[in-house]
C-alpha cells in the first residue's frame, strides 16, 4: 500500500525512529438512506478502498506530536495533562484533537503518541474524509494502548467529537461504516440501537463513485438546519424521533406542519422505506428494484429535502439515461455538492464512464473524478 510506505518514510524523517504501527481507517459510500441516520433511522452504506492512514508510536510522556502529509507536512503538538483547544485555522487537527479530549472525557488513560497522518478520501465529497480520520485516531489509541473500547464505542467517541468539538451535528453513519465496515459488504445499520447487519453485494454489482466537484461544506451550512427541522416535526407528533412516524400519521397531521417542514419529515420517513426495501434487494441482487428505489431517494432528496444543486442533479440524469433500468444511481453524502453513487454490472461501466466524460463537463463547465470502489474491512492494523 503506496500510502502506508508515505506515512512510515515521514515518520522516520520526521522523528527520527521508525513507528510501530501503521493503522487504517476508510471513508465510506452511502447506497441509500441520506438525513436518516441522525432521525434514529436505517442506512445502507459500505466501506470503500480509500482511506485515512497514519504510522503511529506510544511515547513515555504526555505529549501528542502530529504531522499531516496532505497539508504540506503541517505540525501539531498538544499536551494530555493541559485542556486541549480548538485551533483556528487547522481544521485537519481538530479532528484529531476532538477524539483525544472526548477519548480523555470518557476516562480512558494514556499517554502521548508520535502521530504521522495522510489519506486518499477526496475531502468535501461527501465520503467521509472526516470521519475516517476521526476513527483512525481512535483506532491508533486503542492498538497503542490497549484500550478497552469497542469498535462501536471508537464510531461514537468520533461522533461526538465531531458534534461538540468541531461543531458539525452529523448522525453516527459515517463513523460506525468506518470503524465497523465488512468486505464485500454493505452493512444496513439500526441508527438507534446501532445494530448491523451486513449485506452481501454481489459480485456482478460495480460500485461507481463520481465525484462531481462542486465542493460542499456542512459546517454551518444547512445540515444543521435540516436536523433541526426534523427534530421540529418529530416534537409536533410527540415522537422521539421521525423513526417512529410512519408516513400516513404524517399526511393525517400535515396541518402540525408549516409545508416545508412537511416535506423533510416526508423525505425522513420515506426513506426509511426505501432503506430496508434495498436491503432485501440487495441480498437477493435485484438490481431493477434497486435501481427504482435509488432513483425514488434521489427525487426525495431533490424535491423534499432540497439537499441536490443542479450539477448533481445533471449527473445523475446522464448516467441514469446510459443505464436505464440495469443499474441504479443517486446521490449520495450531506448534499450540496459531492458526489453520486451509481451501482451497475461491470459490463456498463466503459459506456458510463463514457457518457458522463462526453456530456458533465460541456453542460456544467465542471470536471468529474470517478471511482470505481470495493467494499472493503473497516478501521484496522495494516502494519506493525
Amino acid at each position: 500500500m503506496a500510502l502506508a510506505n508515505v506515512v512510515r518514510d515521514v515518520f522516520e524523517e520526521t522523528f527520527g525512529y521508525p513507528s510501530e504501527y501503521v493503522i487504517q481507517a476508510p471513508g465510506r459510500v452511502n447506497l441509500i438512506g441520506e438525513h436518516t441516520d441522525y432521525n434514529d433511522g436505517f442506512v445502507l452504506p459500505c466501506a470503500i478502498n480509500y482511506q485515512t492512514i497514519v504510522a503511529a508510536s506510544a511515547r513515555q510522556d504526555h505529549i501528542v506530536r502530529l504531522v499531516s502529509v496532505d497539508y504540506d507536512n503541517d505540525v501539531d503538538q498538544f499536551d494530555l495533562r493541559e485542556g486541549i483547544e480548538f485551533m483556528e485555522g487547522k481544521m485537519w487537527a481538530n479532528y484529531i484533537r476532538g477524539v483525544v479530549k472526548c477519548l480523555l472525557d470518557l476516562g480512558y488513560q494514556f499517554s502521548g503518541a508520535d502521530i504521522v497522518v495522510s489519506g486518499n478520501v477526496p475531502h468535501g465529497a461527501g465520503l467521509s474524509s472526516s470521519a475516517a480520520l476521526e476513527v483512525v485516531i481512535g483506532q491508533t489509541f486503542k492498538t497503542l494502548y490497549d484500550l478497552k473500547i469497542t469498535q462501536q464505542e471508537i464510531a461514537l467517541n468520533g461522533q461526538k467529537a465531531e458534534n461538540q468539538f468541531v461543531g458539525c451535528n452529523c448522525g453516527i453513519m459515517d463513523q460506525l461504516i468506518s470503524a465497523c465496515g465488512q468486505e464485500n459488504h454493505a452493512l444496513l445499520i439500526d441508527c438507534r440501537s446501532l445494530d448491523t447487519v451486513p449485506i452481501l453485494i454481489p459480485e456482478e454489482m460495480v460500485i461507481m463513485i463520481i465525484d462531481s466537484n462542486k465542493k460542499r461544506g456542512l459546517v454551518g451550512s444547512e445540515y444543521n438546519a435540516r436536523r433541526l427541522q426534523c427534530e421540529s416535526a418529530s416534537q409536533a407528533f410527540s415522537v422521539k424521533a421521525l423513526r417512529d412516524l410512519s408516513l400516513e400519521a404524517l399526511q393525517q397531521g400535515k396541518d402540525k406542519l408549516d409545508n416545508v417542514v412537511y416535506r423533510r419529515a416526508r423525505h425522513v420517513i420515506s426513506e426509511n422505506e426505501r432503506t430496508l426495501l434495498a436491503a432485501d434487494a440487495l441480498r437477493s441482487g435485484d438490481l431493477k428494484l434497486m435501481g427504482k428505489l435509488m432513483a425514488e431517494s434521489h427525487i426525495s432528496m431533490r424535491d423534499d429535502f432540497e439537499i441536490t444543486v443542479p450539477e448533481i442533479d445533471c449527473l445523475v440524469d446522464i448516467v441514469k439515461n446510459e443505464l436505464g433500468e440495469q443499474g441504479g444511481v443517486r446521490m449520495t453524502g450531506g448534499g450540496f455538492g459531492g458526489c453520486i453513487v451509481a451501482l451497475m454490472s461491470p459490463e456498463k461501466v466503459d459506456s458510463v464512464k463514457r457518457a458522463i466524460e462526453n456530456e458533465y463537463q460541456q453542460r456544467t463547465g465542471l470536471k468529474e473524478d470517478i471511482y470505481v470502489c470495493q467494499a472493503k474491512q473497516g478501521a484496522s492494523i495494516v502494519a506493525q
